[in-house]
């Protein structure tokens, strides 16, 4: 059984301790990593410090060049990479494809982003400059859902920003990031990127570390709290993209059979394991039993199975923790009254699969409409007044995403403005590209990622006043 080490200042290093890796597809254990210790954070550190001076002073344009480096490093050794994502993380190959492709898109939307000072006065008397600064030793904590994406675009942000990383994957996904990794070590100066494997106690350490100047996090609401509460110790920077539970309202014009494959995919995508899928959709009573119809048809035509095989479309679970959730909303489902249009039936087989689950009538209150489930599970909303169903999109503690889905474009933007949500969409959802600021709204997180605005949070905005008399 191979074991992957971590990278520390230039080298793969291994550790005392392993973490065992399991492929959700059939719960066994296929590989392990090792896992970094408090010495190891602080060498890690130390060297991101290190190499913080040199890294920091290159031209942009030479880091830059660097980055594109590390796309054309994924690129090359896409095959590999896609084959390790399907097994630790369970996603169908055509899945895993894209998220290799989207790392890769990250890196060189990223190296083309320009982040330049700015004049805000230029007079006889009085210059006035803003410059952004890189930070020093950035910490980014990566999520299982998508864990090569997720993890290496804070990466390539902080490293055109002239800042030094250390990256944790998720305990439960870590391989494709460590080999990845590897594959970087071999573009990137030492001391650059870092990267360690561990469990929760690591990213505790790395946001209470005071040689680390920020933490980038990507995960629950719950640990973004206390991330929070543990970075006010040092008041480091951070940016959190944490839990959503977002919401799409179908207005009775829009035509439920051209909406439907939108709708059902941006819903389950990944088997749900999307921070900003959606988790509750609304509908107008006058087409409601129609959107119920064209979704039934295509969650029964869906085929949920292990990734490596060419008829699946949906994969597992990617950990027992989340199924157990999942599995725990259905059981409540079932008490509530709702009806199950689709699935409700959890195979008793190995591997961590949940059929897609529609479920029909549910309602405010209802724990599947309240919490954010995760897995491939659907709440279907009726409502009669379009008011009441921004009312009720809107309250919830999250505000990741919402959309509004109708023929009226205008009227669709005037309503995605009334969503309190950090992006609002008209007539599709989930639509995250690299040129775009993504963040969220209440509970959904701190700052953005992505775009121009997204590398600002990588710096420090320093004003240089001149006084020309």
């Amino acid at each position: 059984m191979k074991s992957f080490e971590n990278l520390i200042n230039g080298k793969m290093v291994q550790s005392t301790e392993q973490i065992e890796v399991v492929n959700p597809a059939d719960e066994k254990v296929f590989a392990s990593c090792h896992s970094a210790t408090v010495h190891q954070l602080d060498v890690a550190v130390e060297a991101a410090t290190a190499a913080f001076p040199k890294w920091s002073s290159l031209k942009v344009e030479e880091r830059k060049n660097y980055v594109l480096e590390m796309a054309k490093a994924l690129e090359e050794n896409a095959a590999e990479l896609i084959d390790l994502l399907i097994q630790e993380q369970g996603k169908p190959r055509s899945n895993a494809t894209q998220e290799v492709q989207y790392t890769s898109l990250f890196a060189k939307t990223t190296a083309g982003l320009n982040l330049a000072n700015q004049t805000l006065q230029d007079t006889d008397e009085m210059r006035i400059e803003v410059h952004y600064k890189p930070l020093g030793v950035v910490g980014a904590i990566a999520p299982w859902n998508y864990p090569l994406l997720l993890g290496y675009w804070k990466v390539f942000a902080a490293l055109v920003t002239g800042n030094c990383v250390i990256l944790k994957p998720s305990p439960y996904t870590p391989l494709t990031t460590l080999r990845a990794a590897e594959m970087f070590n071999k573009v990137l100066p030492p001391g650059v990127l870092n990267v360690l494997a561990g469990g929760d106690e690591l990213g505790r350490q790395m946001v209470e570390h005071p040689g680390i100047h920020k933490i980038s996090f990507t995960g629950s609401s719950d640990t973004g709290k206390k991330i929070v509460a543990a970075a006010a110790k040092t008041l480091k920077r951070v940016t959190l993209e944490l839990g959503g539970n977002d919401a799409a309202i179908i207005l009775p014009d829009a035509k439920p059979e051209q909406i439907a494959e939108r709708l059902f995919w941006t819903s389950f995508n990944n088997s749900g394991q999307i921070c900003m899928a959606i988790k509750r959709l609304y509908v107008h009573e006058e087409i409601y039993d129609q959107v119920c119809d064209e979704l039934s048809k295509i969650a029964n035509n869906t085929v949920v199975g292990d990734g490596t095989n060419e008829d699946t479309t949906l994969g597992p679970i990617q950990n027992r923790m989340q199924f157990d959730k999942v599995c725990d909303i259905l059981e409540d489902v079932k008490k509530s009254g709702a009806r199950i249009l689709s699935g409700g039936e959890v195979p008793d087989k190995p591997g961590y699969y949940f059929p897609v689950t529609l479920v029909a009538d549910a309602k405010k209150g209802d724990r599947i409409v309240e919490e954010e489930p995760f897995g491939p599970i659907l709440p279907i909303i009726k409502f009669s007044n379009v008011d009441d169903a921004i009312e009720q999109a809107n309250d919830s503690p999250y505000g990741l995403g919402g959309s509004i889905w109708t023929q009226d474009v205008e009227k669709g933007v005037q309503l995605a403005a009334r969503l309190n949500s950090g992006t609002a969409w008209v007539n599709q959802h989930s639509v995250v590209l690299p040129h775009i600021p993504f963040g969220g709204a209440k509970e959904s997180g701190l700052g953005v990622e992505g775009s121009v605005e997204g590398l600002k949070h990588f710096t420090e905005a320093q004003v240089i006043n001149i006084s020309k008399a």
